[in-house]
């Protein structure tokens, strides 16, 4: 499995990484071939980590079937077999690849990543330690270098991808976020504190035909100096741990220091404009509230938004990460041990559980910085770049238009909202309107009669004071305090993302 102390293969041989992806491609090694050939059923068994029923769909003889075996199940493959597919000699020769006899083996991890707009890319990382791989990712190598995983995919997800002159992608791992910044940023900086990481990343970025990028060793802002940037990107060894044990997911600072440092260093380092985006661990603390402890991190000039995805408590916390470094497989007094320690931290911290989310800052330079704090651990509908830029787009919005302003301007409904009435049956009126997104954040808000009748109306033709004053002379209200009270409505549904902005 796993082993840091291997040589990895050879990152300066652009031809062997340009004919392997050559070979993989033509073999059908895809995200969208593993699942033809895997099913469904055994397609998501991989990526629980069980990968007997991908064995059994591996028995044929076919190319791709072999090469799953042996880059995905860390099977070993006879070497005639291999030979049909990839440019063997090549391979073990630069290292790809490792003979035992007449049997062929992986040296590291190549997994099939399908890109946003189809793109076939791949993922190298140390054997076993994919998410989903062959043994999972737990593991006790300080310096192991794991795959693509549910919180890198979340991050790239989130991230707003407009064209960009400079993106840095801050603690790389195996170069996930740098591969995507490299299909729309001029130039992309990469660093990590793990040199074998910035090995990784850089065959990540060779075998799926992907720009270099300047890599750097280092800790946190530490490798860029004073260097600032359009995107900052980071899936930060953010786990809240009794010491730094392990590198790729420990920070090695107390408690969620490295996340609170992190976030409010990157306001130095985002050009005007700019957005950084993190995944992030924070602790809740008796007699503090969480949401102003994160907002206490926004850097000054950046408006923020910070989403609260999951909460733990603090013995569901540590039981989670001793099982990520498959501590609960060893010696029960050394579990119970590393498990007292976590709990000796937390009541040291007076921490009575964990958060989980995103948090993305934009440099807007702004006076007074809108940073909203949100809990939403419903499903959302990913990739959601979009939605992150069109929700500062919206702040910026609010925030230089007043009431006056607003009553003046122009609204769309969202084409994705709906409305539901809910109430009794037989009700000649319902007991409230829900109006509900289908996309992006998938939210939803219950709303007046005044405010459902408005919603349905805006279109962009008229302002939304004419809209108001249509409606109070329908429903008989006096039309100045319909416009007094009403603004707040408009502002929430506007910030929310059910009605949007539009010029007149």
């Amino acid at each position: 499995m796993s082993n840091p102390s291997l040589p990895l293969p050879s990152s300066d041989r652009a031809d062997v990484a340009a004919s392997l992806r050559e070979a993989l491609l033509a073999a059908d090694f895809t995200a969208d071939g593993l699942l033809e050939l895997l099913g469904a059923p055994a397609y998501a068994a991989l990526a629980r980590s069980e990968t007997v029923p991908a064995l059994r769909a591996t028995r044929g003889d076919s190319g791709l079937a072999a090469l799953v075996r042996l880059f995905l199940l860390q099977e070993t493959v006879p070497h005639a077999r291999v030979a049909d597919v990839l440019p063997v000699d090549a391979l073990l020769e630069s290292r790809w690849l490792a003979g035992q006899g007449d049997e062929l083996r992986a040296t590291v991890d190549v997994r099939p990543y399908g890109g946003p707009d189809g793109e076939d890319w791949f993922i190298v990382s140390d054997l076993g330690c994919a998410v989903g791989g062959a043994g999972g990712i737990g593991s006790h190598d300080e310096g192991v270098v794991l795959g693509v995983g549910g919180a890198s995919t979340t991050l790239a997800g989130i991230t707003v991808r407009t064209p960009v002159g400079s993106a840095l992608d801050l603690g790389t791992g195996s170069g996930i976020q740098a591969l995507h910044a490299a299909q729309h940023a001029t130039r992309v900086t990469a660093t990590d504190l793990n040199p074998r990481a910035l090995e990784f990343t850089r065959l990540t970025l060779a075998l799926s035909g992907a720009p270099e990028a300047d890599l750097r060793e280092g800790s946190l802002f530490e490798p860029v100096g004073e260097e600032t940037y359009d995107l900052i990107v980071s899936n930060p060894p953010f786990v809240i741990s009794p010491g730094a044990r392990l590198t790729y997911r420990d920070g090695g600072m107390g408690g969620d220091d490295l996340c609170r440092s992190l976030v409010q260093e990157a306001g130095e380092r985002l050009n005007e404009g700019g957005y950084a985006h993190f995944l992030a661990n924070w602790q809740h603390v008796d007699g503090e509230e969480w949401q102003d402890r994160l907002r206490s991190w926004v850097p000054r000039g950046c408006d923020a938004w910070i989403v609260q995805r999951e909460v733990q408590d603090i013995t569901q916390y540590a039981e989670l990460w001793l099982r990520d470094a498959g501590d609960h497989r060893q010696d029960p007094t050394v579990y119970a041990q590393r498990y007292e320690a976590w709990l000796d931290e937390f009541e040291a911290r007076g921490t009575r559980a964990v958060g989980f989310g995103w948090i993305t800052l934009r440099k807007s330079g702004a006076a007074e910085p809108t940073v909203t704090v949100e809990e939403w651990p419903h499903p959302v509908e990913q990739p959601l770049g979009q939605t992150v830029r069109e929700f500062f787009d919206r702040q910026e919005y609010l925030r230089t238009h007043d009431d006056a302003a607003l009553l003046a301007g122009h609204f769309k409904l969202a084409d994705e909202v709906m409305q539901e009435q809910v109430g009794l049956p037989g009700a000649e009126d319902p007991e409230h309107v829900v109006l509900r997104q289908h996309r992006g954040m998938r939210r939803a808000t219950k709303v007046d009669t005044v405010g459902a009748g408005f919603a349905g109306v805006c279109d962009g033709s008229l302002s939304a004071g004419r809209i108001l004053d249509a409606i109070a002379q329908l429903v008989g209200d006096d039309p100045v305090l319909l416009r007094d009270r009403t603004p707040a409505q408009i502002r929430l549904l506007v910030e929310q993302g059910f009605l949007l902005p539009v010029r007149a």
